[in-house]
C-alpha cells in the first residue's frame, strides 16, 4: 500500500489556486488542504467549487473559494487582494486554469485566439505578478506553472491551446532570474494525458485506452493526485533549489 509524503513546512501557508474548482485544479485544492495549508481557490464554476469547498470544510483550515473569471485581470487581481486580507501574504501559487477546448486552424478568428491566449497563458503572467511582493516580503515563495505534454507531442486539433503552453516553459525561464534573486522559485508543473471526469467524458475511447497501453511507459491512468502530490514538493520547503525547471508527470509518456 502506498504512503505519500507529508510537507510540515505547508502547515499554515497560503496557497492561491486558480481554476481549483474541479479535475486537476479541484486535486490541487484538496491536497495542500490536507496539507494544512490555507487554500484560496477561484473558479467561474460555482456549483463544483462549492461542493469542493464544502467537502473540506473540516480540514485544518476550510478552502476558500472566491468566484472569479481569470480572463478578467481586475477581477483576477482583487480575488488575489481579497485572498491576501482574509489568510494573509501568498507563499504559493498555482497557476493552473486553462482550457483545452478544440479548435481548428483555418477557422480561428481573432476574438478566439485572444479569449484562448487569455484562459491559458496571460493569466499566469499577471497572477504571478500580483503576488510578487507577497512573496518578497515573506522571504520566498513558489510559483507553479501548469504546462501540458500536449504541444510535445504535436497534437493537432488545439493550435492555440499547444501555443499558449509551450509558452509556458519561456514564462518560466524568463523570470526564474529575477523571481530568483528574492528566493521565490518559479517552475512548469507538466501533466501527461491525466484522466479526469473531463477526459472520459469527451476523449478516452478503445483507442484511448490502447494509446496508452502503448505508450506510456508505467501501467495504469495517469490521475489528477499524481499531479498533485508532485505540486506538493514544488510548494514546500524541499524543492528551495529548484527553480526554472519543468517537472514532467506523464507516465513516461513523453
Amino acid at each position: 500500500m502506498s504512503q505519500f509524503a507529508t510537507y510540515p513546512s505547508l502547515i499554515d501557508r497560503h496557497v492561491f489556486v486558480s481554476g481549483g474548482a474541479t479535475g486537476i485544479g479541484a486535486a490541487f485544492v484538496e491536497h495542500f488542504a490536507r496539507q494544512g495549508s490555507r487554500v484560496t481557490f477561484v473558479d467561474i464554476d460555482r456549483e463544483h467549487a462549492e461542493a469542493l469547498a464544502q467537502s473540506l470544510a473540516g480540514e485544518r483550515h476550510a478552502p476558500r473559494f472566491l468566484p472569479c473569471d481569470i480572463t478578467d485581470l481586475d477581477a483576477l487581481q482583487a480575488s488575489i487582494a481579497a485572498a491576501r486580507e482574509a489568510h494573509g501574504p501568498v507563499a504559493v501559487l498555482v497557476n493552473n486554469a486553462a482550457n483545452d477546448v478544440r479548435h481548428t486552424f483555418g477557422d480561428t478568428t481573432g476574438e478566439q485566439f485572444d479569449r484562448s491566449i487569455a484562459i491559458n497563458l496571460r493569466h499566469q503572467y499577471f497572477a504571478t505578478q500580483a503576488v510578487r511582493e507577497d512573496m518578497r516580503a515573506l522571504g520566498g515563495g513558489s510559483v507553479i506553472c501548469l504546462g501540458s505534454t500536449g504541444w510535445m507531442k504535436k497534437n493537432a486539433g488545439y493550435p492555440i491551446y499547444a501555443m499558449a503552453k509551450s509558452a509556458v516553459h519561456g514564462l518560466v525561464n524568463g523570470l526564474a532570474r529575477e523571481l530568483g534573486h528574492d528566493r521565490i522559485r518559479i517552475n512548469a508543473l507538466v501533466p501527461g494525458w491525466v484522466i479526469t471526469e473531463k477526459q472520459r467524458r469527451l476523449w478516452l475511447d478503445a483507442a484511448g485506452e490502447e494509446e496508452i497501453k502503448r505508450v506510456q511507459c508505467l501501467p495504469g491512468y495517469l490521475m489528477a493526485e499524481d499531479l498533485a502530490r508532485a505540486a506538493l514538493f514544488l510548494g514546500a520547503d524541499d524543492s528551495r533549489m529548484c527553480t526554472g525547471q519543468s517537472f514532467l508527470v506523464d507516465g513516461g509518456w513523453v
